[in-house]
């Protein structure tokens, strides 16, 4: 029982980060309607911002996540004035093509910058761990839980309570429409982008002190968050968050339960979306 537990509380304990990356994907989906393959590389850049500002300057990844907020709006700002802007009425392949040529673009600069070995952020309190309800959790790993939940209540709050966030689902929910009302879509769709790219920023901060940073890391949590949107439905932002913690819980218990579990894990993303897709389609055809 006490195995059962500890797996599901470490499966919990890592849906934060997937419900991080996965509503800034969800955002850019649902409010701007445009598929961001470069979403990942978003937080791979933050991941390396974090490893940077610790090794330069021994800066907490608790104070580089402000940092790489901050840093990641400006940048996703900027891309989405630069590049995204202009494709906006384009086919979607062409919209698919751009934001994949950026991803690639990211992951040869990191390449070219850093080569192609981990980094990993170790913080003094890195090994320590707390026990609670008689079950040992890792501090790290229950900050960035934490963390992630006080961002995610936020994101919600701002997109349900705030005169922001209704102007975001007003345009989310039809663009000549809220362009006829007064609204400016391109700066809902400007601060949208920015946000979704800072929530991608502080995700990499916590990959990195968990994980590690390096080139290809965005490529897996691209990859996973496309599951959960996907299992959640595109644009469902409250349906990313249970979505988040079926995808973290499958894995844990995969990897504890079933004999070389750990490699078999990063296919259970995989399996999730064929047997949604499936079921999605079997019911339509009823």
């Amino acid at each position: 029982m006490t195995l059962f537990l500890e797996t599901f509380l470490a499966g919990l304990l890592q849906s934060g980060i997937y419900a991080l990356v996965a509503s800034g994907l969800a955002l850019s989906v649902g409010v701007i309607h445009i598929v961001n393959f470069a979403h990942g590389e978003f937080l791979m850049v933050g991941a390396f911002l974090s490893w940077g500002l610790f090794t330069l300057l021994g800066m907490d990844p608790l104070l580089s996540a402000v940092v790489a907020a901050l840093a990641m709006f400006a940048g996703g700002a900027l891309t989405y004035r630069t590049t995204i802007k202009h494709v906006l009425l384009a086919p979607e392949l062409n919209q698919m093509l751009l934001t994949f040529g950026i991803s690639i673009t990211l992951q040869n600069l990191a390449l070219l910058l850093f080569g192609g070995n981990t980094r990993v952020v170790n913080t003094s309190y890195q090994g320590e761990a707390v026990v609670l309800f008689g079950l040992s959790i890792g501090l790290t790993k229950l900050m960035a839980f934490l963390l992630a939940l006080v961002l995610l209540v936020g994101l919600y709050l701002m997109l349900y309570r705030s005169k922001l966030g209704r102007s975001m689902r007003a345009v989310a929910q039809n663009r000549l429409g809220a362009q006829i009302i007064g609204l400016d879509v391109h700066r809902i769709y400007l601060i949208a982008f920015g946000i979704a790219s800072a929530l991608a920023g502080v995700a990499g901060v916590l990959v990195s002190v968990l994980l590690f940073a390096s080139p290809a890391v965005g490529l897996v949590y691209t990859l996973k968050a496309f599951a959960i949107i996907v299992m959640a439905g595109l644009g469902n932002m409250t349906g990313v968050l249970w979505a988040s913690v079926l995808l973290a819980l499958s894995e844990a218990f995969v990897q504890t339960y079933i004999p070389n579990g750990g490699r078999m894990s990063e296919a259970v993303f995989f399996l999730l979306i064929f047997a949604t897709l499936v079921f999605r389609a079997s019911r339509g055809a009823r």
